[in-house]
């Protein structure tokens, strides 16, 4: 029997978090790149403060990393591959946001040529031919690479394998960030995406856990951690952090996960993962790892900068420690309309827009024209499932010239409603209150 979680602690990040702290501090986990101050920080939590470091493990050099079996060339110029035309997307610095507006007409799923771009540094041109995907590690049976059990698969070894699509949101956990500041007047760090940092597309590839199953994955495997293809990421300080990597614990690994090749029925672009991305439907986008060169399965918990000094909640509202790492996203709503748009008098529009969930499916959307003094419900234009979004369309016949204020509010079947605010947390993830959309009629 394969050691997963219990059920309980497949649901709750918490608990597991908890209990990743706890070995770490009895040294029975490990934390390559991770800063000595944030390890001490994660592990206030378990009692132990900074007088007590003599008895926290010192952190060790990161090690080496698996060989990938991939050729990587430069690209052609740095950063991001495809187009970028203006009227598609806002150029943010590694990063390209769509614009919301430009989705207008486009489908359910969202075309590869509309599709945001987050990389931490530049998408690498990768090699199909010569990629392979090396799983590794001493949480498989034989003790993996360091006693020869790792395996290797290219990429037509998957494509040998049952394949499964699903159809699922990739969104960024600071997706709304630049709200935070000009709704709630309280600043946050990083990107500062609006709405448009989500795609929704029809992923094609093998389930993760018949990929471990093959590899040998022992019932002693607590995490797997996926490892990208792209260059390191070099903070702005200097302090070099490897590899993007995010360990996922085995229990989700085995649940829903895949190895995506496909993406709305084509080959990976190169800026969304080719040839290989892994896919965690429903959670904050730093889990599905682009460009995936080989993950580490661990008979110890593992961390990495991307679950300790990235993606948790810090801030007054929380523990010094920082919340549990981000798993799933949240609820939002955008209007497919530009931001301080003009809008024709005594004209009849048709408003549309998306709302989406990770955690249920989108049952209304109430629609604002007046700042929130009255609310309408939205017909819905899809069939609402979890981990996708859904459209919306409502008329609006404005009749009194001058600016005014549009809100789009979602409810879904969890029975959680967008709120007026959120709170705020120090590097502005998961923004979900409604949105104050300005516009002006003329």
């Amino acid at each position: 029997m394969i050691s997963t979680e219990t059920s309980d602690d497949a649901a709750s990040e918490e608990g597991y978090d908890r209990r990743r702290r706890a070995q770490w501090l009895a040294g029975q986990a490990r934390a390559d790149g991770v800063a000595r101050r944030d390890m001490l920080r994660l592990l206030a939590a378990a009692g132990v403060t900074a007088g007590a470091a003599g008895a926290v493990p010192a952190l060790g050099a990161p090690r080496a990393q698996a060989a990938t079996g991939a050729s990587v060339t430069a690209a052609a110029a740095p950063g991001i591959v495809k187009p970028l035309p203006a009227e598609r997307f806002t150029i943010r610095g590694t990063n390209a946001e769509t614009k919301f507006e430009a989705l207008a007409g486009t489908p359910f799923l969202t075309p590869a040529s509309h599709f945001f771009v987050r990389n931490h540094t530049a998408t690498p041109r990768l090699d199909a031919r010569t990629w392979s995907l090396k799983i590794w590690g001493d949480g498989l049976k034989g003790g993996g690479l360091e006693y020869g059990g790792a395996r290797e698969f290219t990429l037509a070894d998957l494509k040998r394998l049952p394949s499964v699509t699903r159809t699922a949101f990739v969104e960024c956990a600071g997706n709304g960030r630049s709200f935070f500041t000009t709704q709630q007047g309280q600043p946050a760090s990083g990107t500062a995406w609006t709405l448009g940092a989500i795609g929704n597309a029809r992923w094609r590839g093998v389930r993760l856990s018949e990929v471990l199953r093959r590899a040998g994955v022992s019932r002693h495997a607590v995490d797997v951690l996926p490892r990208g293809l792209d260059a390191e990421y070099v903070t702005d300080d200097g302090t070099n952090l490897g590899r993007v990597r995010r360990p996922l614990p085995v229990s989700k690994a085995l649940d829903d996960v895949i190895l995506a090749y496909e993406m709305n029925g084509a080959p990976l672009p190169a800026d969304h993962g080719y040839p290989v991305r892994v896919l965690v439907p429903s959670w904050v986008g730093i889990a599905s790892i682009k460009w995936v060169g080989d993950i580490e399965v661990s008979a110890q918990p593992l961390y990495s900068p991307w679950n300790t000094q990235f993606y948790r909640l810090f801030g007054d509202k929380y523990p010094p420690e920082g919340s549990a790492p981000l798993t799933h996203q949240t609820l939002k709503s955008a209007f497919e309309l530009p931001w301080n748009g003009r809008v024709e008098a005594a004209t009849t529009h048709h408003l549309t827009g998306r709302s989406w969930s990770a955690t249920g499916a989108i049952t209304r959307v109430d629609i604002s024209t007046d700042a929130g003094t009255t609310w309408h419900r939205a017909r819905l234009k899809d069939t609402p499932h979890r981990a996708t979004w859904t459209r919306w369309t409502t008329p609006w016949h404005p009749k009194t010239p001058g600016p005014t204020t549009l809100l789009a509010r979602a409810t879904d079947t969890t029975g959680h409603t967008q709120p007026e605010t959120t709170p705020h947390n120090t590097q502005g993830y998961l923004f979900d209150a409604v949105v104050r959309h300005p516009v002006t009629v003329v």
